[in-house]
């Protein structure tokens, strides 16, 4: 055991790291995660680290009971359960198909995206009671006493007969196969698995090997239906088709008849006769004389303008006479006749016969060359009047022509319309024939989309009751569960646990706290110094000087209910202050259940504080003092018929007044507040109250209801000590509390 120097020394040295919180506090500034408090290390909510490590200490006896029940349980189950066997087969699904020939793509193209749709439709109808009904009937198993149990015929209900019996056992197999059979949907791949599930493993391989059969006939057949009936539908169509081009035609032509639209005979593209785009004669004539009139008009205006050219001009000067091989042969020839004729006269007389033969020669060479210039001019003079007169007559018959073709346009308005119609029908009736001779081709060729791929095995061990499976579910069910009953649990529990929540919930410094202490050793821990309780109460006693002011002696110490430490603390906290040099006064104020003597060790005195309050006794006959630490202790004596009275009185403040110069510390164990008004009463007497709350123990609502008693008295509570505090229920380590107190030791 330290000595009491030491002990002082340590005390001081622990009041010196706390000094400046207990100011804060008492001031009310500092948070309840003071340094050197234990909190949440700064993590804000209830899902920090520390809160949830205390939830799972404080609830772990429900969750570890919880989770083993579910465990035990489907332990239980598995055991119990009949087992299941699951045997697989799988089919290839090509949704696309391979076309050999055109026409195989009769059902519509599925796209990529829509290829998990497609599946999973497959699946749906795998699972369905159609293919149930297919596969019950294929393998007989309403006959199947294996398949639909060996009792069966034990059931059959009174009063049927065999074809309602027959009947009604078709139904439960239906009912079987369906409940049994499942698709496995693929995400990357292409190939569908069919399962089955059955107590008899022969029996869910063949029936998963029949389902794999029946699905992959089924759509076989399906796709030789869908052929046969798009041949037939084609088929009508094509006869209905053929008869309305015919009445089509048929019309057209007649209306081509009564209004006399002549068109030549004309080949269309695809090889039939006939059409509106060939032009009827009289668009043909009007196309022809059109052309010509142009012509003619052309020619008109070239003549007139070679005319207006030459009207004017000598004969002699038009190119066309110029240009005339007559005319140079005459030019040439009167030329030569007169060099012969200029050279007779040099030297003959205009008598002589040669002479006047060329000179009669030469004149008849001037007429002719007159005359043929003439008629050239006159030639071209007639040719632009022939040219005017045929346009002329082609003007006006490009008129008639023109009026006949406006008439006849009228009509082939009407012509077009029953024409265009007979056109379309001819093409539709082209595309129905191509369609029906591609599906006639391709049906012989024709293969379903879906494929047996591999069968079903006979399965050698059960996949159901899966013992890790279910005690993996169990583990997960019964944590659930458990921790929806630890949560309501703590929703619905309000006892304090940590020593934030005493702050924040009071409103009132936290003076200290105290370690738990097992009962069996208290004698231990009260005998020995320097453990954990006592620090504890060192650091408290410090506080409790640094809070309260100097003239402070007499303090109360009370808590809501019995046993929560308020005996231990008052004790304890006394022989602090007496080994601290201070002279102290412990008294059993405790008027309904004393404990003091117990905790102390001592016997029971039959006389003590009721005896000196009632002047029956003299205070220094029943005090027992401690020559070893200087403490005081004035036990209770007897227990009075009226407490509330006696500590009403004016004796108990009287006692105080008394005794408070003789002591440093008067320090009053009294007892609880709720249902008893001793505290109460008590606390108007006292300088300050000192409230002891016992963490994991009080509830909130009743330690607070305590508080506001004591205060509706005119206490004054200057902080409260939290006793029997678990650092594992609020989420602290183990060894907290006794690491933080010691340190002096360890010095």
């Amino acid at each position: 055991m330290v000595s009491d120097m030491d002990q002082t020394r340590s005390n001081q040295a622990s009041f010196d790291d706390q000094s400046d919180w207990l100011s804060r506090t008492a001031a009310g500034t500092t948070p309840s995660h003071a340094a050197g408090q234990p909190g949440n290390y700064g993590l804000p909510g209830m899902f920090d680290l520390p809160t949830l490590r205390g939830f799972a200490f404080r609830q772990r006896y429900i969750l570890i009971a919880t989770i083993v029940v579910a465990l035990l349980a489907a332990l239980v189950l598995t055991l119990l359960a009949t087992p299941i066997f699951e045997a697989r087969s799988s089919v290839r699904v090509e949704p696309q198909g391979n076309y050999i020939v055109e026409g195989q793509d009769l059902a519509p193209a599925i796209t990529s995206g829509q290829v998990t749709s497609y599946l999973q439709t497959l699946g749906e109808v795998i699972e369905s009671r159609k293919m149930a009904e297919l596969v019950v009937d294929a393998m007989k198993l309403q006959e199947n006493a294996a398949f639909l149990g060996k009792d069966i015929d034990d059931s059959r209900p009174p009063g049927i007969d065999d074809p309602q019996w027959e009947a009604q056992k078709r139904d439960l197999a239906i009912m079987k196969a369906q409940a049994g059979v499942g698709a496995e949907i693929p995400f990357d791949s292409r190939i569908l698995k069919i399962r089955f599930t059955s107590n008899e493993p022969a029996i869910a391989a063949s029936v998963a090997n029949q389902y794999a059969k029946t699905f992959v006939a089924d759509d076989n057949r399906r796709t030789l239906e869908n052929n046969a009936y798009a041949l037939e539908y084609l088929d009508e169509q094509i006869s209905e088709t053929r008869q309305r081009l015919q009445d089509a035609e048929l019309e057209a032509n007649a209306y081509a008849k009564r209004n006399g639209i002549v068109g030549p005979t004309s080949v269309n593209a695809d090889n039939s006769y006939g059409g509106e785009g060939g032009p009827t004669i009289t668009a043909l004539n009007l196309a022809q004389i059109n052309s010509s009139y142009t012509e003619a008009r052309a020619n008109r205006i070239a003549a007139e303008q070679k005319w207006l050219a030459v009207a004017n001009t000598p004969a002699a000067q038009i190119p066309e006479v110029q240009n005339n091989e007559v005319l140079r042969d005459l030019i040439g020839q009167r030329s030569i006749l007169s060099a012969e004729l200029a050279d007779l006269k040099q030297r003959y007389d205009d008598t002589y016969p040669l002479v006047a033969e060329k000179d009669a020669r030469l004149a008849e060479l001037n007429r002719q060359i007159t005359r043929t210039g003439s008629d050239i001019k006159a030639g071209i003079r007639s040719q632009y009047q022939v040219a005017r007169r045929q346009e002329q007559a082609l003007s006006a018959e490009v008129g008639k022509v023109s009026r006949d073709t406006l008439d006849e346009q009228d009509r082939r308005v009407r012509y077009g319309l029953l024409d265009r119609e007979a056109s379309a029908i001819r093409v539709q009736l082209a595309t129905l024939l191509d369609r029906y001779n591609q599906i006639a081709a391709a049906e012989n060729v024709q293969t379903g989309s879906i494929t047996l791929l591999d069968p079903a095995l006979k399965p050698g061990s059960p996949v159901s009751p899966n013992l890790t499976r279910n005690l993996l579910i169990a583990l997960v069910l019964g944590s659930g569960l458990a921790l929806t009953l630890a949560v309501m649990r703590e929703v619905f529990d309000d006892r304090l646990r940590s020593l934030s929540d005493a702050e924040d919930k009071f409103g009132v410094p936290l003076l200290g706290h105290t370690p738990y202490v097992a009962e069996d050793e208290m004698g231990e821990h009260a005998s020995a110094g320097g453990n954990a309780l006592d620090e504890a109460y060192a650091s408290i006693a410090i506080a409790i000087d640094h809070v309260l002011p100097g003239d402070t002696k007499v303090l109360q110490f009370t808590s809501s209910q019995a046993s929560e430490g308020k005996t231990t603390s008052a004790i304890a906290l006394a022989e602090k202050y007496a080994r601290l040099g201070h002279r102290t006064l412990l008294v059993d104020a405790d008027l309904r259940r004393p404990a003091m003597a117990s905790a102390l060790g001592m016997d029971r005195s039959q006389q003590g504080l009721v005896e000196v309050l009632q002047g029956k006794i003299d205070f220094d006959n029943v005090v027992m003092r401690e020559k070893s630490n200087g403490l005081d202790i004035l036990p209770l004596g007897t227990i009075p018929p009226d407490p509330v009275e006696l500590m009403a009185s004016a004796l108990v403040r009287n006692f105080i007044v008394q005794h408070r110069d003789k002591y440093d510390r008067i320090i009053f164990d009294s007892s609880p507040v709720v249902g008893i008004a001793d505290a109460p009463m008590l606390s108007r007497h006292v300088d300050a109250t000192i409230f002891i709350v016992e963490a994991n123990r009080v509830h909130f609502g009743q330690a607070k209801a305590a508080l506001r008693r004591l205060r509706a008295a005119g206490a004054s509570i200057p902080g409260l000590v939290l006793t029997k505090y678990r650092p594992q229920e609020a989420g602290q380590s183990y060894g907290y509390e006794y690491q933080y107190y010691s340190y002096s030791k360890d010095g």
